[in-house]
């Protein structure tokens, strides 16, 4: 990475962070809010550290690291985000733990993997708007989900809408409703005041089996497929993609998915391919096929779930809708 002198390992909470400069190991820890990030500024600077020859590295925190990337894409400092696990599975057998020690590792995981990190380029205010509105409904979708099984519950054991044990979560549930509409329709019109994403919006609902919510998280987890270099990178990243699982002679285990994806995304493939294998005719063939043939269904709808993927960047990449007149090729 050019012009990278200095990498700075974050360790993000929801009240401060802590910093370490490799290779000189300076620490310092900060509010996670404007007034400690200014002073991380004035600290870089007593460090005789400039800002344009460093690279920040940070764990994924969610909402936690939110304003701090803002403040650093403001003032163009490079950073990155990695898995929490990467840094854990390189750090090999380590012993104590705090802020500081893990902003430690965290640099100097940065310093070993310099050449494999990639800057987090700052997204549209669009994207960002769509992200928070889907988290929003998400987080309101399971409230909802789980007070209907709970309402379910009480119906089994014979308790009557009227009681108020169960009245209230039927309230709380037809409340939950609206909001997630609300949410829905404002989610769409974002997508539809911004060019880009209303255009590929559209061509990921031309696929039989793409509705609004996958088409809508496809759009934020590949931020608006610049992420993502190929199907084959956002496969593995959804936890779809097979990988052999043998070794010499001794070792012949079955080709299998990895457990360490992105649950949300995986659960919406495997909605989306149930829902083709329904709907559309050259998929539900395919299944019919292999099942009959004695194949897997878990395995036959994981092979849907990647061809849903393949077709998913097929209609990006050629910014054309689907059709069924290309389904044919789609399957081999």
């Amino acid at each position: 990475m050019e012009n990278v002198r200095h990498i700075i390992g974050a360790d993000l909470s929801k009240r401060k962070i802590d910093l370490v400069i490799h290779p000189i190991k300076k620490h310092l820890c900060i509010e996670n809010q404007k007034d400690g990030f200014k002073e991380m500024i004035s600290w870089l600077k007593d460090n005789k550290v400039k800002s344009s020859e460093i690279l920040i590295v940070m764990e994924h925190t969610g909402l936690y690291g939110f304003c701090f990337e803002h403040f650093l894409h403001q003032k163009q400092i490079r950073f990155c985000k990695v898995s929490a696990l990467d840094i854990k599975l390189s750090m090999g057998v380590s012993r104590g733990k705090s802020d500081k020690i893990d902003a430690a590792r965290i640099a100097q995981y940065g310093a070993n993997k310099r050449n494999h990190l990639t800057v987090q380029t700052q997204t549209s205010k669009a994207l960002e708007r769509l992200k928070m509105l889907n988290t929003s409904r998400d987080k309101l979708v399971r409230t909802r989900a789980g007070l209907k099984t709970s309402a379910e519950e009480f119906r089994n054991i014979g308790m009557s809408e009227r009681d108020m044990a169960l009245r209230a979560q039927l309230q709380v549930i037809k409340s939950l409703d609206i909001q997630i509409k609300s949410l829905e329709k404002e989610i769409e019109d974002v997508i539809r005041k911004e060019k880009e994403l209303n255009t590929n919006y559209d061509l990921l609902k031309s696929i039989k089996g793409v509705g609004p919510v996958l088409a809508t998280n496809a759009i934020i987890k590949t931020h608006n497929f610049e992420r993502f270099p190929n199907s084959r990178k956002f496969a593995c990243f959804c936890g779809i993609a097979p990988f052999e699982h043998t070794s010499g002679s001794s070792v012949k285990g079955k080709t299998r998915v990895n457990h360490l994806a992105d649950k949300e995304m995986k659960t919406l493939l495997d909605l989306a391919a149930k829902s083709a294998i329904t709907c559309d005719p050259e998929l539900r063939a395919y299944y019919q096929k292999r099942i009959t043939n004695g194949k897997s269904k878990m395995s036959t709808i994981n092979i849907v779930r990647n061809k849903i993927v393949g077709r998913i960047f097929a209609v990006i990449n050629r910014q054309s809708p689907y059709r069924e007149d290309y389904s044919r090729i789609a399957l081999n």
